[in-house]
């Protein structure tokens, strides 16, 4: 019997599916991606699953299953995975994320488009590790969008990606989602900000940005764990 043929681990993979679909529907019902735009994926044990390519999230099911090894092979399922698939093993295979969710969030995109870093405009930035740098842009799906994504998620959680999107990985989808939320939300007042004449955004320095992380340490209920850092 092969390890994905296991009971105890196709009982993971179910749920880790279920709560990768709850994931993928919230995306679109708060706004962060429209139509089949974005993906998300997760990692049970060296299993990856990935929303599939050019499915509308409503429509996936719990018996739609798509799984590839970490070498891209798919190895469960009938629907092709997720065309950004390259982008998210590179994650798995580099850092120690759990969970990964792209989006074409409005206003991260639209950052993407004029900085190369969102300064730290809010003191949540040091929960994805700092000020967020913007990946250079390549083709979507393309090895070369993976490499450059890496290279922005040096000692970071979370990145945009120029004229495309974002991308955020966690422990968990949970975390992986809360994060991308916060960084869009982020990004909303960065162009909020910027948008009055004659004002420039005040902006935290390196030094707070550290304190923040090391509260975030210590951030929710005992036993819980900061849901955002």
């Amino acid at each position: 019997m092969s390890e994905q043929d296991r009971p105890e681990v196709q009982q993971d993979v179910q749920d880790a599916w279920s709560a990768l679909v709850a994931t993928a529907l919230r995306s679109v019902e708060d706004g962060l991606v429209v139509g089949t735009s974005g993906n998300v994926s997760v990692r049970v044990g060296d299993l990856v699953l990935v929303t599939p390519t050019g499915v509308p999230y409503d429509r996936i099911g719990p018996d739609d299953i798509v799984a590839v090894d970490l070498d891209g092979k798919q190895v469960m399922g009938t629907l092709r995975p997720s065309s950004e698939l390259p982008m998210h093993l590179a994650i798995y295979l580099h850092t120690d994320a759990r969970a990964v969710v792209h989006t074409h969030a409005v206003h991260a995109t639209a950052v993407s488009t004029l900085l190369y870093e969102l300064p730290a405009i809010h003191y949540m930035a040091a929960a994805l590790g700092g000020k967020i740098r913007v990946a250079d842009y390549a083709t979507y799906g393309s090895e070369q969008l993976a490499a450059n994504v890496l290279h922005a998620l040096r000692e970071r959680t979370g990145c945009l990606i120029r004229n495309h999107g974002t991308i955020v990985y966690g422990d968990d989808l949970d975390q992986a989602y809360d994060r991308t939320a916060q960084l869009e939300w982020m990004c909303q007042v960065w162009l909020a900000a910027r948008s009055v004449d004659g004002f420039s955004p005040s902006l935290l320095s390196k030094r707070e940005l550290a304190r923040v992380a090391e509260k975030l340490r210590d951030y929710g209920q005992p036993g819980q764990g900061p849901s955002v850092g």
